[in-house]
């Protein structure tokens, strides 16, 4: 595990320190599920949902019923509008944090351009090891590759991110 913890940095350090090693991150397996939320929060306000429009339909139309109905589907909506606030959240941290990083790295020529850098483009451009971030922020602009998938194939050397909402 030392030798993990020196090829991957803080982050493994950290996850370790958490209980939880991770494996070594790339293209393939990089997308993260919280379990608590994906696995049982989502599935359980599902039933709940398909469970209360079967008993309001059974039962017959009623306004009690129909409460039920809308709190059974605000439920489920509150909890993805959470999810994906925090993910906006997280993206705008992302953005952050890569401008400061094109600043540290990039050439001059390329640093007058780092407010030509989507949200999208950023947040697939931290995979980018330090080395190789400015050939592909390069190619990123110039051939103006938005794609968030198509940008991360195109990194060779990946730089793990393991501290992600």
């Amino acid at each position: 595990m030392a030798k993990a913890s020196a090829r991957n940095g803080f982050a493994t350090i950290m996850a370790e320190s958490e209980g939880r090693f991770m494996a070594e991150q790339n293209l393939a397996n990089h997308g993260k599920f919280f379990p608590p939320f994906h696995f049982f929060v989502i599935p359980v306000l599902t039933i709940n949902l398909v469970r209360v429009l079967w008993v309001w339909g059974k039962s017959g139309f009623s306004l009690a019923g129909f409460l039920q109905v809308l709190v059974a589907v605000a439920l489920p909506l509150g909890f993805l509008s959470a999810r994906m606030m925090a993910l906006k959240v997280q993206d705008r941290v992302i953005r952050l944090e890569e401008q400061l990083r094109f600043d540290r790295l990039l050439p001059v020529d390329l640093k007058a351009r780092i407010g030509e850098f989507s949200v999208d483009q950023c947040i697939a451009l931290r995979f980018a090891c330090d080395t190789e971030l400015p050939q592909l922020a390069r190619k990123v602009l110039d051939d103006k590759v938005t794609e968030r998938k198509a940008i991360k194939k195109m990194v060779t050397n990946w730089k793990p991110d393991y501290l992600r909402a």
